[in-house]
């Protein structure tokens, strides 16, 4: 005869039971958090990259206006105006963006509102009023340049694509082609 007792084995059963059930729970409750994390990690980046893009182009929207009331010989809009129209897009960007990204935005709204501003280099001799007015007109692309860098460093944006998945066979064939001399 057995010398284990008659409750050893269902008292076995139920540990091993627990230890599955609170194994298996405690595994859900991790998927669930790691889940929720890349969820509301994909959300934030969602909302800057939006952000971002809408900033852009309130930007563009302004920079072509300017454009084309210097071009018709009319006075650009006024810095309040500007204001008005950018700033929905600029709040976002103030609170949501990382430091290099805010600076180069503010870069750029410092420029814009300035061009929106009376043009007046009286404290430079022989300066032109419609000439200082271009040449900073013409430094806007590259201030938003820079703004732009700023958010593809910042969002991990690159300028190549993705390589596109393998299915296995091509996997396989991959695998056996010789690799390419450095």
């Amino acid at each position: 005869m057995s010398q284990i007792p008659w409750w050893g084995l269902p008292l076995v059963a139920v540990v091993f039971a627990l230890a599955g059930a609170a194994t298996a729970q405690f595994v859900l409750t991790r998927n669930n958090d790691l889940l929720n994390r890349a969820r509301r990690d994909r959300r934030w980046y969602d909302e800057r990259k939006e952000a971002y893009v809408r900033l852009l182009a309130a930007f563009e929207h302004a920079t072509h206006r300017l454009r084309t009331s210097s071009d018709a010989g009319e006075k650009p809009p006024s810095a309040l105006v500007y204001v008005d129209q950018v700033t929905p897009a600029l709040m976002p960007v103030r609170l949501l963006a990382s430091g290099p990204v805010r600076s180069a935005a503010l870069a750029v709204h410092l420029q814009l509102e300035r061009l929106h501003g009376e043009m007046n280099p009286a404290g430079v001799v022989g300066v032109q009023p419609q000439t200082h007015f271009r040449e900073l007109l013409a430094q806007v692309p590259l201030v938003m340049q820079q703004f732009e860098a700023a958010i593809r460093d910042e969002l991990g944006i690159v300028d190549t694509p993705p390589r596109p998945a393998l299915n296995g066979r091509a996997k396989l064939r991959r695998a056996s082609e010789p690799s390419e001399p450095n």
